[in-house]
């Protein structure tokens, strides 16, 4: 019997220690927070110890034979720190569930749209009839769902952090999107230590998996000509048909997939996600599809009728003919290009938060042509302005959902959309992007008409 130690009492935590004590594993948990209700009826339903809303107790976690950590909590942390100096293992919930996972797994990752893929594939195979879970950075936790359910598949969105953790994890379809800057503030800013975390996903990878990539993405590619992959690879373009398995055809608008010689074709006006950055996501999904032999008749319904993620892209509400869009889940710099690139009428940009070492000039050519006013939600927005002021723009500052969107609401005429975007993580005035999302919809439904 280990030893067992959970940092971090969240919903990839609190999993991590239902199996754990399943397994017959000493487990305990520390948080320095304060656990969510339905977490710590886990915890004391099994009979699990646990500390939370104070410090931890480092005697009892440097007894650990392992330590589960959190992908929120950082590699610099204190507690992290000292763990490291003794020795112990440190690995995440993804590579303790897989320890006992007997299901097969599709992975996703990737700077930008992981969410709508992974969703959309699960979509794709709950619709293909396939006993299938969903989890990772989204859904439900992974350990927990292993410890209590009985899927023949997962379908789990895998952020940078929790590849950080992983050993001998293995997917067996791994999907990698992009890889553009994100997170470099816990990667010292060095992008190659980001793109190295976001390969992990491959290093496990055998013969007989697959995985599926964006070959139009150039870091991509050059991280490829460094490492030896045994496993198939199925890339996908808008650029070019040649060598893909997935692409692109210019004369007639229509994706097209060529797995295994099953060849799938989809007009781009019949895929139910719009915009440049979902033909993308639809490519890597349908090839998914393929893989898994869904019928050709299931890929192209689930393609065209799926309904989307909240707080991508999503739209909330048209009043007095002005479209509010929720886009909060844009956490980076590419994601919000992605939106703004999407976007067909003039533009009132609700942009800020917690600066993660973005580069706001590869949005300037974009904002000029598409934004007509921007609205800064965050507490230090000195950045952003610093970026924008020099086109010319108005800029205006708030410090709450409420305050943005009825500001916004004043700069926008009939025939605008009033985007939030926000290029920015959320924890300067949210408890996370979902958060502020759906305080962002709340104010807008209580708007004056």
């Amino acid at each position: 019997m280990s030893k067992i130690v959970i940092l971090g009492g969240g919903e990839s935590g609190a999993g991590a220690a239902v199996l754990a004590h399943k397994q017959g594993h000493s487990v305990f948990l520390s948080d320095t927070g304060r656990l969510r209700d339905k977490h710590r009826e886990w915890l004391t339903g099994n009979g699990i110890k646990f500390e939370e809303g104070g410090p931890h107790t480092m005697d009892l976690l440097l007894m650990a034979d392992e330590v589960v950590k959190s992908p929120g909590i950082p590699d610099n942390a204190p507690a992290v720190q000292a763990l490291r100096e003794r020795n112990i293992p440190i690995i995440s919930e993804i590579e303790f569930a897989g320890r006992y996972n007997r299901a097969k797994t599709v992975c996703i990752t990737g700077s930008n749209g992981k969410t709508t893929t992974t969703s959309l594939i699960y979509h794709m195979m709950q619709k293909a009839g396939l006993n299938v879970g969903l989890a990772g950075n989204i859904g439900d936790s992974f350990a927990y769902q292993v410890a209590n359910c009985n899927y023949d598949y997962y379908v789990l969105e895998l952020s940078s952090f929790q590849l950080d953790g992983i050993y001998e994890f293995k997917p067996d379809i791994a999907i990698l999107l992009n890889i553009t800057p994100d997170h470099l503030d816990r990667y010292d800013y060095r992008m190659q230590n980001y793109v190295n975390s976001k390969f992990r996903i491959t290093r496990n990878l055998r013969a007989d998996d697959c995985f599926i990539f964006c070959s139009d993405d150039e870091v991509t590619v050059a991280q490829l000509k460094q490492i030896v992959l045994r496993a198939q690879q199925l890339p996908f373009s808008q650029r070019t048909s040649e060598g893909q398995m997935g692409w692109l055809a210019p004369d007639t608008h229509t994706i097209v997939l060529d797995y295994m010689r099953q060849t799938l074709e989809i007009p781009v006006e019949q895929l139910s996600l719009k915009g440049k950055h979902n033909i993308y996501n639809s490519m890597a999904a349908g090839l998914a599809g393929q893989v898994l032999n869904i019928r050709k008749e299931v890929i192209r319904e689930a393609l065209s009728d799926f309904s989307g993620v909240e707080h991508r892209l999503e739209f909330v509400e048209r009043i007095n003919n002005v479209v509010y869009i929720n886009d909060s889940k844009a956490t980076n710099v590419n994601s919000a290009w992605y939106a703004l690139e999407s976007m067909n009428t003039p533009v009132v940009w609700i942009v800020g938060g917690t600066d993660k070492g973005n580069d706001y000039s590869e949005l300037l050519e974009l904002v000029h042509q598409k934004v007509k006013a921007i609205v800064c939600l965050g507490i230090d927005n000195s950045k952003i302005r610093a970026a924008f002021s020099p086109l010319g723009l108005p800029i205006f500052e708030t410090q709450s959902a409420r305050e943005a969107v009825a500001q916004s609401q004043a700069l926008a005429a009939p025939g605008d959309t009033v985007l939030l975007s926000p290029c920015c993580a959320s924890f300067d005035l949210f408890k996370n992007y979902e958060d502020r999302g759906r305080q962002f919809k709340t104010a807008v439904k209580e708007l004056p008409r």
